[in-house]
């Protein structure tokens, strides 16, 4: 009985309710320190966080417009070469085109050589001519009409004057020094005519 009495007067001796109050107290002190460091921690991970954050989209948009930059610069390359390629080879079915009739004006003057009949001779050069027409037309140029016209400083260019031949030509296309034409209604060459007075 001696020892309960004197474990109970320890007990009552070490811990008092001050004691209990302070320890309590050091208790809250420390988990306010711990959540006030948690909390400034905290603080810090969201400003970094935000950083970073703003960092990773910094990185991308570069990344983007590196990207962009490229295939801007490819896209350009390729539509030069596509029109350097259409310059070089646009006309490539017009000359194809055209290489028959250079195949039939072979043939005539190689045939002009040893030819007797001059009036066969004159009747394939017509038609060549004929098909050079068509190939002209087929491609879009068209002879300007002249003689009988007045004068059209648009499509004409007046080289003489000559006294007309008829009343009613006087001031009007007489005659046609060259041939002008157009490629789809624009002069590639005037007409070079003579204007009756």
């Amino acid at each position: 009985m001696t020892k309960n009495k004197n474990n109970k007067e320890e007990v009552n001796s070490t811990v008092k309710p001050n004691d209990a109050d302070e320890t309590l107290n050091e208790t809250v002190e420390q988990e306010g320190n711990g959540s006030e460091e948690n909390e400034s921690e905290n603080r810090e991970e969201e400003i970094t966080n935000p950083m970073e954050e703003l960092q990773n989209q910094l990185e991308e948009a570069k990344d983007k417009y590196i990207r962009l930059s490229a295939e801007f610069d490819n896209y350009r390359k390729r539509t030069q070469r596509e029109k350097m390629d259409l310059i070089r080879f646009g006309s490539e079915d017009a000359m194809k085109a055209i290489l028959p009739l250079v195949d039939d004006f072979e043939r005539a003057v190689k045939h002009s050589e040893t030819a007797t009949d001059v009036e066969a001779l004159k009747q394939g050069l017509v038609l060549i001519q004929v098909k050079f027409k068509e190939f002209l037309k087929a491609n879009g140029v068209q002879e300007i009409e002249d003689i009988g016209n007045e004068l059209d400083t648009d499509v004409h260019e007046a080289v003489s004057k000559t006294p007309a031949p008829k009343k009613e030509l006087k001031g009007k296309i007489v005659d046609v020094v060259e041939k002008g034409y157009k490629l789809n209604d624009k002069v590639i060459r005037f007409s070079k005519v003579v204007i009756g007075e």
